[in-house]
This record gives structure tokens, sequence and C-alpha cells, in this order.
């Protein structure tokens, strides 16, 4: 981390990550290159040897996503980072980072839906099984669910589209307590609003193109590591961070790179190498072109969501809504403790007249667009019954929990007094 990890947060966001040294560019340069040129076969072979640093290849590594992921590691407080495809590809690398066929995880059942499949179906057919816990379970739940073969605890700081809050700091005691980390996807919140590692999570996970991008602009994804997870105090439990690499020439890379850097450099040099879902250099330059302003932007997103979801429960159109900030919301205390606001801009809500009423509502809105999308500069909508889920019925809507009338709402950064009108012309 450079000289700014002791600056504020939106000295970070602006300035963080890349220092132009005398006559080099202002803006984060563009490495629009795909291989990289050196004068012997020794100088690229201490590169392969892990023995310098450099590049060589960019489904591996790219000056242009290293500045950015730098960044990204000065706004959550961690050690390391890289950068990754999608925020799908992120999710996956973190956790096959230190998961193998025969491993086990426990994780929170409100989270994403394509993280959820993605650990409970493929990678179930990897051989790495699962054990979902609500994030309100009991103390003596939350450990029941860990076995010997236990190797992370997973969740949402807020889910999507759920707007459940996790209680860090009490998975991050359970996970550390069975000799494992906390690895929480802060997509939502983003670093701005909440700073995981600061309550005990150890590997952090973002869509980097929700608000970090900020404009729809690009898709991408992170995984920050916090680097202070002892992988050697649990040697049998991380074989793949504590033991000999073969397939690298037999280094062990909690020894050579230590806890700050062990994690990150293998998720480079052995799951990049293989997968190749590296984040194309344009798009990082326009995630950094979104993180110069992210600390602006999220204040007036948490400000429209805010104002919408008091709306929302006053109408009588309305049954329930879902949003941290409301003083009667369920995780009220817990948003409070842990982000000191709503923590996004997303709110969701159960409208009257089920999937009809839901289609009706939004053929009515004006400003905001209905969009597989959230966390947008623009206000984007949906309504599950009728789209991500179109394929279920009723009764089964009901058993996924989400109810037909049920309707997600992503405030941008429109003026708020025309957002909440918009809603409200909409409902009336």
């Amino acid at each position: 981390m450079s000289e700014l990890s002791n600056k504020g947060l939106g000295t970070r966001c602006v300035q963080g990550g890349y220092t132009p040294g005398n006559g080099e560019p202002r803006q984060i340069p563009i490495i629009q290159s795909t291989t990289f040129k050196y004068d012997t076969s020794e100088d690229m072979g201490k590169l392969f040897d892990l023995e310098a640093s450099g590049y060589f290849y960019s489904r591996l590594q790219n000056p242009t996503n290293d500045y950015v992921a730098a960044k990204l590691a000065e706004l959550e407080g961690g050690s390391a980072a890289m950068l990754t495809s999608s925020g799908q590809a992120a999710i996956f690398m973190a956790l096959f980072n230190i998961c193998e066929a025969g491993s086990h995880i426990v994780a929170s059942s409100s989270i994403y839906g394509g993280t959820y499949n993605l650990i409970s179906v493929t990678m179930k057919k990897m051989g790495v099984d699962v054990t979902f816990v609500t994030p309100d379970c009991t103390d003596e739940e939350l450990n029941a669910a860990f076995k010997d073969n236990t190797k992370v605890l997973y969740g949402e700081t807020i889910a999507n589209p759920a707007l459940t809050v996790l209680d860090i700091e009490r998975f991050a005691k359970a996970a550390h307590a069975h000799g494992v980390p906390l690895m929480v996807d802060n997509t939502f919140p983003t670093p701005v609003n909440c700073r995981p590692i600061e309550w005990g999570a150890d590997i952090i996970v973002h869509s980097t193109t929700k608000y970090m991008d900020g404009h729809g602009a690009a898709v991408g994804g992170a995984i920050i590591d916090s680097g202070k997870f002892d992988w050697m105090a649990h040697k049998e439990k991380f074989p793949g961070l504590t033991t000999p690499d073969e397939s690298y020439h037999g280094i062990t890379y909690a020894e050579k790179f230590g806890k700050e850097g062990a994690y990150i450099t293998k998720c480079t040099a052995q799951l990049m190498r293989d997968f190749g879902c590296i984040q194309s250099p344009q798009s990082a330059f326009y995630l950094n072109l979104g993180l110069e302003s992210l600390h602006v932007r999220m204040p007036r997103h948490i400000a429209n969501a805010q104002a919408v979801a008091e709306l929302l429960s006053s109408h009588k159109k309305v049954k329930n809504v879902n949003y941290p900030g409301l003083k009667t919301d369920k995780y009220y205390d817990r948003a409070m403790k842990y982000m000191g606001n709503g923590g996004c801009g997303v709110v969701s809500f159960e409208i009257e007249g089920g999937r009809a009423g839901a289609e009706a509502f939004l053929k009515k809105l004006r400003l905001a667009a209905i969009e597989t999308h959230v966390a947008d500069a623009r206000t984007c909508c949906l309504n599950p019954a009728t789209s991500t889920h179109r394929q279920l019925n009723e009764e089964q809507l009901i058993t996924a929990g989400v109810p037909a009338g049920l309707v997600r709402i992503s405030c941008g950064l429109e003026d708020t007094d025309d957002l909440v009108a918009d809603i409200k012309q909409a409902l009336e």
C-alpha cells in the first residue's frame, strides 16, 4: 500500500493506487497490450519464478489493472487486491483459491441468487459442499454448521435483493474460532459506507460493475485480501497456500509472500493463469473513473433511497418495505453499527395486487427504467416475478422468498423530488 493509506477515503478514491512520476501521464494509463518485451530470457525467467515483479502476459496481470487494484486495496484497508472480468468470477476465484474437491463452505442463505447457484450447484459439481445458515441464526446454529473440512465462511454485507444486513463481527468471530477466514461481498455498501476488514473480515469481493463503476459502462469484479489471516497457523486446512505448488516451481506461497501477499499471489499465479478471467485494461480504466467520484455519489444514492423508502412505507398500496435505513426495519440497528446510514441506494418493496400490480406500477414510471441492473447513476427497477423469476408460479415465488408483487428499485443520482414524484404518480 502507498503512503496514501492513512489519508481520507475521498483522497484515496481520487488519488489512490497510482502516483505519476515526472513527465508521466496524470491519468492511469491504459496498457492495451497482451505481451511485454524483455531483453533476455533470464529476465523473463525471473518473472516466471516469481523472483521479480513485472508483466509477461495480460491473461495473468496487466499494469492498468494493478494500479486500480491497488486503489481498491487502499479503500478497503487491505494488503493486496486483483481485478477479474466480473463479480461472479471474483467470487468463484476467491472461494476456489482456498477450496478444492472435498472442501466445505458455510454461507449465509441471504445472498445474491447467482452466488447461491454458484456455490450450491456449480461448485457442488466440483466436489465442494456447502451448508447455508440464515444471517439471523443463533451462535449455536452458526457454530453447528462448521465441519472439519470447512474452509471459509461467506456472506454479503447487504444482501441483494433481500437487503438483510450481516452481523460481520459475530460471523468473523465464529469463522476464526473454527480456523477459517470470513469472506464478505461488500458490493452494495462499498468501502465508502462499510469497511468489513475493520470488523474482522479477511477477504472482500466486489462486483465492480455496480456502484464502483456506477455508470453501467463496464462489467468487472475484484478480490481484496486483508493480509491478516494467518494461513500457516492453520496449515493443514489450506495446503494450497502452505505446501509447495508443483505447478509453479514448488513455491509455498504462505512462506514466500507471508500473510500480506500469499492469497492474492496464489490467486493470480495459479487461478488467473488457468482460468484467464482477467478484466480488460479498458474496463479497468472506466472503473477508475467511477472510483474517483464514488465518495461523492454514494451519499446521494443513500439520500434518494431514504426518501423513496419513507414514501413507500407510508403509502396505502405498499404492503411492506425493505430498507435498513428505516427505523422500523429489522436491520436498522445493525446497519447503524456497521454503516451509520442506510448503506446503499437499493430499496425493495411489495406492492398490492401481486404480479399485475407490480407490472402496472412499472409501466407508469417515467424516470426509472426497467433493467436487469442495480447501483447505477440512473434509477432502475425490476419485478423478479415477471423477469428473473418468471418461470415460477405464485406458490413457488412465495417459497423462494420473492413474492409476486416484489419490486426492487435502485435509486440513482436524479433530484430527490423528481424521483419521489415519479414513484408517487406511478403508485397512484
